[in-house]
């Protein structure tokens, strides 16, 4: 079959790598002029790494491991909770892993065949007929294909021509980075959440001397931007309990993103005809639970399931897709929408004991998986 992916991100590549291993022919069709590498750092638990190696992608070196998350409060340093996130990793033979994007991105497109991606090709709408769809780009060329994917992230066009449903703003932003520190979160296998009435901070080990962090505090969306992101991070968390001073300290605003959180209620269906839905264009959500990555390859292993397993029924396939991956994606978006991780709630986290917050979490992977609950 013939298919068209738009956009070359986390989900556009890996459904690209395969369905391409499947005997499809596929192109990916990026708006930017290469593969992008911002987007600092990601968390990639063991439903993301699972389809790392159904794809055949090597992750057991990729960025740093993670083992504990520990919850932090901000004013004193003192420990609210720890969640043994091994427990799971254990549990489902899949380690955690906290990597540079960019790297994730390098390492799916490697291997996919010369000319794949196209790159400078920005989408702006898509038509269909019930044999083939048409996808429209701003230099007034078009490509026509058998499936059109839309991986075109957040602010989909491909989402709002077929669908006409944009996303919306939530209650809080993300200023986030990955720098080289001194700290032992550097060196270590322990993550920090670090809360306060100011909002939270987050720092997680990702390989070769780097630290992934961010910020996250209430935004409302006509809010100016500081003219330094870096000072107000200081002035609002600089009084924190380390290594919160020491991380900013070696930070600079070259290095800081701004991003404003945002959702969107999962449909009954992401595909219509010819087209289909997939990652942040199916279900736009805040990172407050690190999922988007991970959701985006459950996506792209689950639809590339579903052709598999009703081959030669285009119609059935993306049915068996949505069946497989609606019923997670949608349980991930209500609890990242609510940003509950985000909010101070320093009298509650020491009441519940670690062990059960490492079960929960261990059996919210599988909730929100495919890949761990159908098996490769």
């Amino acid at each position: 079959m013939q298919v068209a992916v738009v956009g070359a991100g986390i989900g556009g590549l890996a459904v690209a790598r395969a369905l391409i291993a499947d005997g499809h022919q596929v192109a990916c069709y990026e708006r930017a002029e290469a593969l992008r590498t911002s987007g600092a750092a990601l968390t990639l638990w063991s439903n993301g790494t699972a389809v790392l190696d159904a794809l055949g992608v090597p992750y057991a070196d990729l960025g740093a491991p993670i083992d504990i998350l520990a919850t932090v409060r901000g004013t004193d340093g003192r420990t609210l909770m720890d969640i043994d996130v091994a427990h799971a990793a254990d549990r489902y033979g899949f380690p955690h892993r906290s990597s540079p994007r960019r790297e994730i991105i390098r390492r799916l497109a490697h291997g996919l065949p010369p000319g794949t991606v196209h790159f400078d090709k920005r989408a702006v709408g898509v038509s269909q007929t019930p044999e083939q769809a048409e996808v429209g780009f701003d230099d007034g060329t078009s490509v026509t294909a058998e499936l059109v994917i839309a991986a075109d992230g957040a602010c989909s066009v491909l989402r709002e021509t077929v669908f006409g449903d944009p996303t919306r703003p939530a209650a809080f932003a993300t200023w986030q980075g990955l720098t080289r520190v001194d700290i032992e979160t550097a060196r270590s296998t322990r993550g920090l959440m670090i809360v306060g009435r100011e909002g939270m901070c987050g720092l997680l080990p990702a390989g070769d001397g780097l630290v992934m962090w961010w910020f996250d505090r209430p935004w409302n969306q006509d809010d100016p931007q500081p003219a330094s992101a870096l000072a107000m991070l200081k002035e609002r968390f600089g009084d924190w309990a380390a290594p919160v001073a020491e991380t900013l300290a070696a930070a600079d605003d070259s290095q800081i993103e701004f991003f404003a959180h945002r959702r969107q209620k999962v449909g009954r269906g992401w595909s219509r005809g010819r087209v289909v839905l997939l990652g942040d264009a199916a279900h736009t959500m805040p990172p407050t639970v690190a999922q988007g990555a991970n959701q985006a390859l459950e996506d792209a292993w689950a639809l590339a399931r579903g052709l598999r397993v009703k081959p030669g029924d285009l119609a059935a396939g993306l049915a068996e897709y949505e069946r497989t991956r609606l019923k997670g994606a949608r349980l991930t978006q209500r609890i990242a929408g609510s940003e509950l991780t985000d909010k101070y709630q320093p009298a509650v986290m020491p009441l519940i004991p670690d062990i059960l917050v490492t079960r929960f979490h261990t059996r919210w992977l599988k909730m929100v998986s495919t890949i761990l609950t159908v098996g490769a």
